[in-house]
């Protein structure tokens, strides 16, 4: 890891730029604080949250969870709009403004007695999230690295935000078991109030640092139409969107379905939380890859290797080497996807319009985030088997490794 941000230490924003004159290590250090601080808080804290808050509520858990998914469904809405501000203003209002709003919403939500209070608050977190997580903060990585640097300072990002789930759900655990999940909020609130001050003293205030050629707004548009009229955009976005599908799908089922193979609930859970750590060693894997191949070309393949995984798991699952192999295939892509997508928009298309383009992708990404668990449930509760949810699973990472790879073969974007 000191390695990573060693390598981004000499990139600065230039004279006259008009934003903070902050290193590179400054700037990912901060990222990588407040990513982590942001999805432990923001996200991943509501999964622990969610029985005691139901039962005070006097409401089912399904209820309640429906909050969290308008709350994925609202950042869906608002990308395309975020991206936009984000190209043309940069992210250092925005983060700053979403990152405090998260910390104040987290202090409305340990006060809600009613659903509907909840529902609403959950909305405001989905754009409070929308507005400082990922796909802001790759916004403000694309415009400030030179593209040699843009992958290892994704990369650096999300190696420490991986490990969000591990360090916020057993805290948040904990405050709730000892505190209750009211007061287990307002901590959380007091958290995520830090990453407030990082976002504004280290985010750039201008939209870019980088190729700060004269733009207008009909150049701008017209490098916007020749992307979408790109058939290597519609190829990424049907890659992505396939492969975010599976992985959802997989990893809300994954413990019921090694439960239902005869496996404890303790070693299905263990295994189950193999994913976060084999996330990280993934994308260490793909940058580490990505010096001697193409980023299609790696992505496809691990993609692919899922696509093997899955389908394999209902045959070995029952067996303890058999499910811990086939946990370990699928995992090693589990979060390729969150450094291969940025790296492949900046490399195939103008960075002034990153933002817009990344957000144009992550509303059928979100849309299927939301809809995958769901039809999973839906197809195990007509047939009584997981075995066609794992052979959904495997067809939608063969889809996706074969739009990228397809991607890949698309060697020039149309020119505005």
């Amino acid at each position: 890891m000191l390695r990573l941000m060693a390598l981004s230490h000499a990139t600065r924003v230039p004279a006259g730029s008009g934003g903070n004159r902050v290193s590179g290590r400054r700037l990912l250090a901060a990222l990588a604080i407040t990513q982590t601080i942001g999805y432990g808080a923001l996200y991943y804290a509501f999964a622990v949250i969610l029985a005691p808050l139901a039962a005070d509520l006097h409401t089912t858990t399904t209820a309640v969870t429906g909050a969290l998914t308008v709350s994925v469904l609202t950042g869906a809405v608002l990308a395309v709009p975020i991206g936009r501000w984000l190209d043309r203003h940069g992210g250092h209002t925005l983060m700053t403004a979403g990152s405090a709003a998260g910390a104040a919403l987290l202090v409305a939500w340990s006060h809600v007695d009613s659903l509907w209070q909840l529902y609403a608050v959950l909305v405001g977190i989905g754009a409070a999230s929308a507005a400082s997580l990922y796909e802001a903060a790759f916004a403000v990585v694309i415009g400030w690295f030179t593209p040699e640097r843009r992958s290892t300072a994704v990369l650096a990002i999300t190696v420490v935000a991986g490990f969000a789930s591990t360090v916020f759900m057993p805290l948040t655990g904990y405050l709730v078991d000892r505190h209750g999940w009211r007061t287990a909020l307002l901590v959380l609130a007091a958290v995520q109030a830090v990453t407030v001050p990082l976002h504004a003293l280290t985010v750039p205030r201008t939209a870019r640092t980088r190729e700060r050629t004269q733009r207008t707004p009909t150049r701008d548009a017209g490098t916007l139409r020749a992307a979408l009229a790109d058939r290597a955009f519609w190829l990424l976005a049907a890659g992505f969107t396939a492969h975010t599908a599976a992985i959802t799908g997989l990893s809300v089922h994954l413990v019921a379905a090694l439960t239902a193979w005869g496996h404890p609930p303790a070693f299905a859970a263990t295994v189950a939380g193999l994913l976060g750590v084999l996330s990280v060693t993934g994308r260490l894997v793909t940058t580490g890859l990505q010096r001697r191949y193409r980023t299609t070309t790696i992505t496809a393949a691990i993609f692919a290797v899922q696509g093997a995984a899955a389908l394999a798991l209902p045959i070995v699952g029952a067996t303890i080497a058999g499910a811990i192999g086939a946990v370990i295939g699928f995992g090693i892509g589990f979060g390729v996807a969150t450094i291969a997508k940025p790296v492949l928009l900046a490399e195939r298309y103008d960075t002034h319009r990153y933002a817009t383009l990344a957000g144009i992708l992550v509303v059928p990404m979100t849309l299927a985030k939301a809809a995958a668990p769901l039809a999973a449930a839906a197809v195990h509760t007509s047939v009584g088997s997981y075995t066609p949810v794992l052979a959904a699973t495997a067809a939608c990472c063969a889809v996706a490794a074969a739009a990228i790879a397809a991607s890949g073969r698309l060697t020039t974007a149309p020119s505005a």
